[in-house]
């Protein structure tokens, strides 16, 4: 489902996971072509991107806006589009939106005829959310995971939480861009490029990269192209481009959002979850998003342990008391930049009254690279076997083994950099009856969950653990592929464990996240200590689409 870029260390770590006026010009859907020259690297100039009089609003905002009149779910749907339009495929080009739904307007004059009835759904009535090409939508766009193998292809049914996204009044404006295969395709792959839409670029600099695998949702989401945006995640893909593109992530306890009508990796730590601009929208999605659902067996784990509303849980104070560890042994010391903007917070989160708990003992991540991405390749032939035969005759390819076929016959167009090592490994694995997928499993769990966090967590009386949640974005590199600082998405990721990232300061202009993490079902306490730390240190910036990093700035 999705695969972070996190460089590469003893087994090569990626190899683990890796838009008033002219509404009606785009209102149709606009796939773009994959594609394209890499973004440039020096000091060249770039387009301006236009204003944007609704640049960096919240949620509640928007609400408001439509509650006043000032605008309507229409006009919304419409400046959104001009902004897709002016900053996606012009200007900056950041190539972040594969395609827009050409039944958003409709979608929202009837939600504006139920408001201007008396019926609001909620807070995202009539809200423009962007979803990552690997979550269902049964509309008249496409779910293909950014391959070409599934170019045309619509699914047969909305994703769960797709479902629950309109049921809740959100218009689903358009599909982002993502690495192809949410990056679980090559051990050389440059994060964010997919065969569909080429390379989406980092909206901080042009040349640096978004991450993955949820790229375009997180570049998106940082270029305010949407209110919010979804993305997914198997090992960092929704905190690492939060990191990369200055925005909160929040990677959900397994089992608290549903997957069904979700491209998968693994189901052992698939999930989707919010990348919002605020601690406050991203609880607001994740509301919405989560739920039990008949068809994840997962899910039903969440009976009686998930939360009705997130948004309960933000209280400016809510770091008075609370105990957090930090685990600098494990998870610090991979960029001195971070490290320093880390320290900083910690400082900061002991003078707003947190307990520091420093050091604390933690297990590291390399105890199960090897494990984890053993599970994760007998996961992936099984799991994406079962949902390209759901697609029936939508797609030609309906097996791992037909797209591993199609993309040797089509190799100039999905494999002009990198290729499909992975796939290939992928395809040589056999049933999940086998004893070396089965010792791999328990061992992922024992270490990341007995003997890693909740071993950790309990001896100290922890509310959370706190580290990097990676460096700086990198260069964009289509050449070598993907390089990095490591980060602090495995344990918890592995553990099916719920981690929220959100900005704690800035390197070269770059943002760099803080990451909470703890142990299952623990949402409302990162929640609460996450809109504490965000409400005392305000880092949140917007993007302003510099060709490259500015070096004269501290970092």
């Amino acid at each position: 489902m999705s695969r972070r870029s996190s460089g590469r260390s003893k087994m090569d770590r990626r190899t683990l996971f890796r838009y008033g006026a002219a509404a009606s010009a785009v209102a149709a859907a606009r796939p773009i072509a994959g594609t394209q020259k890499p973004p440039a690297s020096g000091n060249g100039a770039v387009p301006a991107a236009p204003a944007f009089e609704l640049e960096e609003l919240s949620i509640a905002d928007l609400g408001k806006r439509m509650a006043s009149g000032q605008d309507t779910a229409r006009s919304l749907t419409e400046k959104y589009l001009a902004r897709i339009e002016a900053v996606d495929r012009q200007g900056p080009s950041l190539r972040s939106v594969l395609e827009t739904d050409p039944e958003a307007l409709a979608v929202a004059d009837g939600l504006d005829r139920e408001r201007k009835a008396g019926k609001t759904r909620g807070p995202l009535h009539g809200i423009p959310i962007l979803v990552k090409d690997n979550v269902a939508t049964a509309d008249r766009m496409t779910t293909t995971a950014g391959s070409l193998a599934l170019e045309g292809c619509i699914a047969p049914a909305d994703a769960f939480i797709s479902k629950r996204l309109r049921e809740a009044g959100a218009i689903l404006l358009g599909k982002t861009n993502l690495s192809e295969w949410a990056n679980f395709r090559s051990t050389h792959s440059s994060s964010g490029w997919s065969g569909r839409g080429g390379q989406c670029r980092n909206p901080y600099a042009l040349d640096r990269n978004p991450s993955g695998s949820s790229s375009g949702s997180g570049t998106a989401a940082a270029a305010s192209l949407c209110a919010a945006a979804v993305g997914t995640e198997t090992d960092g893909s929704i905190v690492s481009p939060s990191n990369n593109c200055g925005l909160v992530g929040i990677k959900p306890t397994l089992g608290l959002v549903s997957r069904s009508g979700i491209v998968p990796i693994a189901h052992s730590q698939d999930t989707a979850g919010p990348m919002c601009r605020s601690v406050a929208d991203a609880a607001t999605l994740l509301t919405v998003m989560a739920g039990a659902d008949p068809s994840d067996a997962a899910t039903r784990e969440s009976s009686g342990k998930g939360a009705a509303d997130y948004t309960k849980f933000l209280d400016a104070k809510g770091l008075s008391g609370a105990r957090i560890g930090v685990p600098r042994k494990s998870l610090f010391g991979q960029s001195p930049a971070a490290d320093r903007v880390i320290e900083a917070a910690i400082a900061e989160m002991k003078r707003q009254g947190a307990v520091i708990v420093d050091p604390v003992d933690l297990v590291s991540a390399s105890e199960i690279n090897e494990s984890e991405f053993e599970v994760l390749l007998y996961e992936f032939k099984a799991d994406l076997n079962v949902y390209l035969a759901g697609l029936g005759t939508r797609t030609k390819s309906r097996t791992l083994a037909e797209l591993i076929d199609f993309n040797e016959k089509n190799r100039e167009r999905e494999m002009p950099y990198f290729g499909q090592e992975i796939f290939v490994k992928a395809e040589a694995k056999g049933p999940l009856t086998e004893k070396a997928y089965l010792d791999a499993l328990e061992k992922d769990r024992r270490v990341s969950r007995v003997e890693g966090i909740d071993k950790t967590m309990e001896a100290n009386k922890l509310d959370a653990l706190v580290a990097p949640t990676s460096g700086p974005a990198t260069l964009i590199d289509l050449v070598n592929g993907d390089y990095g600082v490591g980060g602090s998405s495995t344990l918890p990721a592995v553990a099916g464990y719920p981690h929220i990232t959100l900005t704690a300061g800035w390197s070269r202009g770059l943002p760099v996240g803080i990451s909470f993490f703890g142990r299952a079902w623990s949402e409302p306490t990162l929640i609460r200590i996450a809109y504490a730390f965000e409400q005392a240190t305000r880092q949140r910036k917007p993007p302003r689409f510099f060709p490259t990093a500015d070096l004269t700035l501290e970092g």
